[in-house]
């Protein structure tokens, strides 16, 4: 479901960059602009820089940069969509929605949902202090060595015997009750009769990365079935697209080094509880492309820990392909295989954490355990084993790694190097060309490339200027994008967050953040004088390109040069 390009844009323009940073990251004034200490990676030195004219902000020193929605997304390790109803909230107005682009989420019903899932969390919570059967409850974490700091830093609490402890509490309300039911804390059989889907069982409290309370996993205290039940798919709870204990992480953790992935939410409270404070779980599901996605922008390292026994593999086999596509320069995963029979709960009381980290150091890394695991299925069938590692090499949209796995199978294979290999078994890079467009961009100072930076640092530039029909005609690669900026810049945008935004997920928004931070040269009472001039200079090359089309005919037809003399006047126009 879209929300309106107008409701961003609006976002971008009320919202001032440099008080929504400075609200988390004092900033300095330096010049023109504001610094500070990049809050995206270790610097002793101020190379984080937040401009108020541009409302953009650039790390000169880890590359970080963007609006504040950008901003936002990162700091705060929000989606997008969360980060807009983030600033929204600041603004007190609410997030519009396009019709019919999809079926409208109930807004109000969600706000609903996740209050009474808040209260659910408290209500267990207070049972685990106060109900008559505390005690054995108590017992149960005393014997699995749980401090009372870990069960109060993830909320555990106690779903008590019976079949509407948490129901009778919205006896009264009619509304509440059918709220329940659609958050999945509630179950209602063929009959009609309503009552409590968890029961006698320790709960945990599923948060998003807002610390929503989303959802619930519980864990039986005997020996009933299952042992653990989790909330079912509900409107705020898509546990494919959630993993348990990553808003705990980052409560202790603004930035980690690595996250451990386990099956179990005992394992990450266990393995907290010994100091390993960095682990999460993928709510018993095999980790998905979203929980992927969420744990490489949330650690440069992701290790992901396995049983030992041959379901552990298969499903490290599974995670390590749905991994692939999304790696990015500077990731990396590696695979930690447990003695058969173990968990990370039971591994870490017997080896203690300075044994159970050693082990997450000497895990396998990605090549490692992909060739490993080929040439244990495949023998001495080079051939297809050959095959098979070049299907999932394609996948790489990492070329440094991607380079290294070729050249790592190509010595495998006895092959001389990967360019060997390429030849010989047909490899696919994923590496697409660039667009035509970016390519004209590489030459520093062309007239064309500093139309672009000068029209993207400073959109004011295009307000009101007068079509150029020309440009849409000349033969150069890059002239395409300029062309879409004057048609944005001339009516919609101030400057250049709004801008750029309008390119958010396209393929050129890299390029153009690039531009945003090029050194033109061109002093600030001399830009628009420049910028004329770069437009004059293409319009003079259509003429000239043009002249040479005609120049190849014997006879100009009267449209011809009427054609020519209104791109005279345009450029006469310009100067």
């Amino acid at each position: 479901m879209a929300i309106p390009r107008d409701f961003i844009n609006e976002l971008v323009a009320r919202i001032d960059i440099v008080d929504l940073i400075d609200a988390k990251v004092p900033l300095k004034k330096a010049g023109k602009n504001h610094s500070a200490c990049c809050p995206f990676h270790s610097e002793k030195s101020p190379s984080f820089t937040v401009s108020r004219d541009k409302q953009f902000y650039h790390c000169f020193g880890c590359g970080a940069h963007g609006n504040v929605i950008d901003f936002v997304m990162e700091y705060d390790r929000l989606d997008f969509i969360d980060a807009i109803e983030d600033l929204a909230g600041q603004l007190g107005v609410e997030v519009p929605r396009e019709k019919g682009t999809g079926p409208r989420r109930d807004e109000g019903l969600s706000r609903d949902l996740y209050q009474l899932m808040e209260e659910a969390s408290l209500y267990f919570q207070n049972q685990l202090r106060q109900n008559d059967d505390k005690q054995k409850v108590l017992d149960y974490l005393a014997h699995r060595g749980l401090s009372n700091e870990v069960v109060e830093h993830f909320n555990i609490g106690f779903a008590p015997d019976g079949w509407d402890g948490l129901l009778s509490r919205y006896r009264q309300s009619q509304d509440a009750q059918d709220k329940l039911l659609t958050a999945g804390m509630v179950i209602e059989n063929d009959n009609g009769k309503r009552y409590d889907r968890f029961r006698d069982r320790l709960m945990f409290p599923i948060r998003d990365r807002r610390g929503r309370v989303i959802g619930f996993g519980g864990r039986v205290l005997g020996d009933g079935t299952p042992k653990y039940l989790n909330s079912p798919e509900t409107p705020i709870f898509h546990k494919g697209n959630e993993l348990y204990g990553l808003y705990e992480l980052k409560q202790k953790h603004r930035d980690p080094q690595k996250v451990l992935i386990v099956e179990g939410y005992m394992d990450v409270v266990a393995l907290a509880q010994f100091g390993v404070d960095y682990a999460v779980a993928s709510l018993g599901t095999s980790t998905t492309a979203d929980q992927f996605q969420l744990l490489l922008r949330s650690a440069k390292e992701v290790v992901c820990c396995y049983d030992g026994d041959r379901a552990g593999t298969e499903a490290a086999w599974r995670a390590l392909e749905t991994a692939l596509p999304l790696l990015k320069p500077g990731n990396q995963v590696k695979f930690m295989f447990l003695p058969e029979g173990e968990d990370p709960d039971t591994m870490v009381r017997q080896v203690g954490k300075e044994v159970f980290e050693s082990q997450i150091e000497e895990a396998q890394l990605l090549p490692e355990f992909l060739f490993e695991t080929l040439a244990t299925q495949y023998g001495s069938d080079k051939g297809t084993l050959a095959k098979q590692a070049i299907k999932l090499i394609e996948k790489i949209q990492d070329t440094v790694l991607q380079s290294l796995l070729l050249e790592n199978l190509a010595y495998k294979l006895g092959m001389n190097s990967a360019e060997e290999l390429k030849r010989k078994l047909g490899f696919s890079s994923k590496e697409q060309a660039k667009p035509l467009q970016t390519k004209a961009l590489k030459g520093r100072g062309t007239p064309l490339r500093l139309a672009i930076a000068l029209l993207v640092q400073n959109p004011l530039l295009g307000e009101g200027l007068p079509e150029q029909p020309a440009l849409k005609h000349i033969k150069m690669a890059g002239i395409e994008l300029l062309t879409l900026l004057l048609d944005i810049t001339r009516v919609q945008v101030k400057n250049s967050a709004q801008l750029l935004e309008q390119f958010r997920g396209d393929e050129q928004l890299s390029t153009l953040k690039k531009l945003t931070q090029w050194d033109h040269q061109v002093a600030d009472e001399n830009l628009q004088l420049e910028f004329r001039k770069t437009l004059i200079w293409l319009n003079n090359q259509y003429i000239e390109q043009r002249y040479q089309e005609l120049s190849l005919k014997q006879n100009h037809t009267k449209e011809e040069r009427i054609q020519l003399t209104k791109l005279i006047a345009v450029i006469k126009g310009l100067k």
